[in-house]
């Protein structure tokens, strides 16, 4: 099935407010005099209303074109992501015109993933380097974004989450074509799992509770759906206990909230577990500042007369 938009709606999804659609997405937006402006990746994009212009391309146009240059999503999927479920008429599909996921492409190397996760998120490099070597995490070629791949019980990739490794970007999407059952994890021999919002707060986890965190199963929804979550639980009837490991703001708890319910009745022993700061990768950081303080501290007063 696919969904076809009249003409109407093109021309509404054409003139919707291009920082009220990123304030929405959860995007950082600065306000400078009458205009705003956003990061891509750190170079300069000028915002006004719904249109936009690239300051070092030197390239502009309206909200579609917009979703469609930065967020990598087609022209029918940037009017449904822009207008909404509720607009569109779905028709049906013929079998050619399914959209297949393919994964982004990759770079030579990972030295701008690894710089990010390590210097501005503080994740140890012996996790990264274990999602690296069974090809989890790459660096995409072009923009260098950081790829964290989800993959189903066979091994086989079905989801990518790109995140860009600009310290002072938010930038953030999923692949188009991923089934958002089969997001970012890792399947270990344990009978119980953790749920997380990110990949990067799983991450940070794991460096917070590294002892034999290889045989634990982890699961990240990329938002704070359970869709990812049901579908591990169904492919492992082994495991019995679910760790709900959401953000510590409104929207996680209350979704943690109703994700415990959901399991409560059928029948999974579940926890939930709040970060003491809003997510886990703020408390790794919080940990590593800590540290860090206290060594100069001690080298500081080895250093006294």
């Amino acid at each position: 099935m696919h969904i076809v938009y009249t003409n109407e709606e093109k021309q509404t999804a054409a003139a919707t407010d291009i920082v009220s659609l990123l304030e929405r997405s959860g995007q950082e937006v600065k306000q400078r005099g009458s205009e705003y402006e956003w990061l891509d990746n750190g170079q300069v994009v000028s915002i006004k209303g719904n249109l936009w212009y690239h300051q070092y391309e030197q390239i502009g146009g309206n909200t579609i074109s917009f979703v469609k240059k930065f967020f990598g999503m087609s022209y029918p999927e940037a009017l449904g992501f822009i207008l909404g479920s509720g607009a569109g008429e779905i028709k049906e599909t013929t079998e050619k015109e399914e959209k297949r996921f393919v994964l982004p492409e990759r770079a030579k190397d990972m030295r701008r993933v690894f710089g990010y996760l390590m210097n501005t998120r503080g994740i140890d490099a012996d996790v990264i380097g274990v999602f690296a070597h069974n090809k989890m995490i790459y660096e995409s070629s072009g923009r260098h974004n950081a790829v964290f791949v989800g993959m189903d019980k066979n091994g086989e990739p079905q989801h990518a989450h790109l995140r860009s490794t600009n310290s002072d970007s938010k930038w953030r999407l999923n692949q188009k074509g991923s089934d958002s059952r089969f997001s970012f994890g890792w399947r270990g021999e344990s009978d119980r799992i953790f749920l997380f919002e990110a990949p990067i707060d799983m991450m940070s986890y794991i460096c917070l509770h590294k002892e034999g965190w290889q045989k634990e199963n982890y699961i990240t929804a990329c938002s704070v759906s359970d869709h990812a979550l049901m579908q591990r639980l169904g492919d492992d009837p082994n495991i019995k206990k679910v760790y709900i490991c959401l953000d510590s703001d409104g929207p996680g708890q209350e979704a943690s909230e109703r994700i415990r319910s959901k399991l409560t009745e059928k029948g999974y022993d579940t926890e939930i577990l709040v970060p003491t700061l809003k997510d886990w990768n703020e408390d790794l950081l919080h940990v590593r500042q800590e540290v860090g303080e206290e060594v100069c501290q001690a080298e500081s007063q080895v250093l006294l007369p």
